[in-house]
């Protein structure tokens, strides 16, 4: 492999990987802001996992330029660039793994800590909420049953 291909492969691939890394970062910010209470503590969150991203897959892609691929220089260099995008795949669906776990784990964290949202404030993320259906024997949940029975009848 020439060393303009090496150089082209190496651009292509640090590209394709700032580039991914770049979609992690946002997306991920946005949605783990959702989940924590400060949107300044789901972004730091979202950048120490892009950053994670970013070193691992910048050095998958330095060791994968190392490897002899066989063929003319084109094929080499597709051939890496294939095994790249590839290996990126896998490492953006453990990073959205890794984001979705948070995120989960922040969740069950500030239902533990304050209880669950009041209706007010889950209305206004515009979320639907569907009432619980009480325990008590005095307030029957619907039922086919009792659907048509008037409630001033004598039960």
């Amino acid at each position: 492999m020439t060393t303009n291909a090496y150089l082209s492969f190496l651009a292509i691939g640090v590209a394709l990987v700032l580039v991914d890394g770049q979609i992690i970062y946002r997306s991920g910010r946005r949605y783990l802001e959702n989940s924590y209470g400060d949107p300044a503590a789901g972004a730091s969150m979202t950048r120490l996992v892009t950053v994670l991203f970013h070193l691992a897959t910048l050095g998958v892609l330095a060791l994968i330029s190392t490897i002899d691929m066989g063929g003319s220089d084109l094929p080499g260099v597709v051939g890496r660039i294939g095994v790249l995008l590839l290996i990126l795949a896998l490492a953006h669906a453990i990073t959205l793994g890794a984001l979705a776990r948070i995120r989960g784990e922040q969740e069950v964290e500030a239902v533990v800590q304050r209880g669950p949202r009041p209706r007010v404030e889950a209305e206004q993320q515009g979320t639907t909420v569907t009432p619980v259906p009480t325990q008590d024997p005095r307030y029957p949940t619907a039922s086919p049953s009792l659907e048509n029975r008037s409630p001033y009848t004598a039960q």
